[in-house]
């Protein structure tokens, strides 16, 4: 256990639930487990007994390894009972990748923010502005030149669709401060930006429970990027802004994040989330203190291991990310070059006059 870890309080221990079983960690409320195709090889979906039935928060992308998970859980633990409703805490694959399939299997609806459900329909039809190869010219302007990388990126037209083949036709609103009743519970909805558009975390003061989604992570920090689609946002700032939104929830609140193990010391983590995010801008700028930098020139300074193609355009995203903040706050400048690529420099006040 890595230090920061130590400081939070896990109290279920080592304890996961193994695939096709569920784990209880509150009342009404059941962990399950799904394994990822990638480095972050699993995510955590949450259960809320209702009568007669259950909601899922979160659902895994769409593969058959998670379809057959489901299969076993729905036969064994939930004893046959159906879902009454399914929750998406954002549009990212992992969350809403089999939404369709659980909607139509059980002729439900799906629940989200319009945020999240506008993102997850355009980027599963592909869209332009959305889909892999509008990714290349918008890492080009910011000095990815590797053509093998280049050429990865491009061929990733169909990433999403092919784990989010489908979104539900029609949805179900989440809005920040709704209580929506589920298990005999009222849970408060708590939306926030900078990972996605308009990410919902559920709290419930019955229980003392939050579903964090991906806002708060007990061993990792969610990724925060500028994408093509938005290529002058302030993802790093909204997310930092948005953590406030949890200001006032108990710091023995049980956290059940979507990736990693259910913990206790919500501020604590808070705390260090903001403090490793203001260590990478401290980064970003020393590097940036005597010349321009790309983003693409960061990357290796903020991530100091080889990365694939996927893990490139987050990384990427990240590192533009931080310079942003720094550009929006007035700390660096931002210039265009001859060669069409963007670079950042410190920016140094200068004095007029005696």
């Amino acid at each position: 256990m890595n230090p920061l870890e130590s400081q939070l309080d896990y109290p279920l221990g080592d304890t996961l639930p193994a695939s096709g079983t569920v784990l209880e960690v509150a009342p009404g409320v059941a962990w399950m487990r799904l394994p990822l195709p990638f480095a972050l090889d699993h995510i955590n979906l949450w259960l809320l007994r209702e009568a007669g039935g259950w909601s899922a928060v979160d659902c895994g992308v769409a593969l058959d390894a998670s379809k057959q998970a489901w299969n076993a859980v729905l036969a064994g633990p939930l004893a046959g009972q159906p879902l009454q409703r399914v929750v998406a805490t954002h549009c990212h694959p992992d969350h809403v990748g089999l939404a369709d399939w659980l909607c139509q299997r059980f002729g439900v609806s799906l629940w989200m923010t319009t945020g999240e459900y506008a993102f997850a329909r355009m980027m599963s039809a592909a869209l332009p502005g959305v889909d892999g190869p509008s990714a290349v010219p918008h890492f080009e302007r910011h000095g990815l030149a590797d053509p093998d990388m280049l050429e990865k990126m491009r061929s990733r037209k169909s990433y999403y669709p092919s784990l989010v083949p489908s979104v539900p036709a029609s949805y179900v609103r989440l809005q920040d401060g709704q209580s929506i009743l589920a298990g005999g519970c009222s849970w408060r909805v708590i939306t926030s930006s900078g990972h996605s558009p308009e990410h919902a975390a559920l709290y419930c003061e019955q229980l003392n429970v939050l579903i964090s989604g991906d806002m708060v992570l007990p061993r990792i920090s969610t990724n925060v990027s500028v994408f093509a689609v938005e290529p002058e946002g302030n993802p790093l700032q909204q997310y930092l802004d948005s953590l406030e939104r949890f200001a006032g929830l108990p710091d023995d609140v049980l956290v059940l994040p979507s990736h990693g193990r259910p913990f206790r010391g919500l501020h604590t983590r808070i705390r260090q989330l903001r403090d490793h995010h203001e260590a990478r801008l401290a980064e970003v700028l020393a590097a940036c203190a005597d010349q321009p930098r790309s983003a693409a020139e960061i990357v290796p300074i903020m991530f100091r291991r080889p990365l694939d193609a996927h893990q490139l355009s987050f990384a990427l995203g990240e590192a533009l990310a931080h310079l942003h903040k720094l550009w929006r706050d007035g700390i660096v400048r931002r210039d265009t070059g001859n060669d069409g690529i963007i670079k950042f420099i410190k920016a140094h006040k200068v004095t007029v006059g005696p």
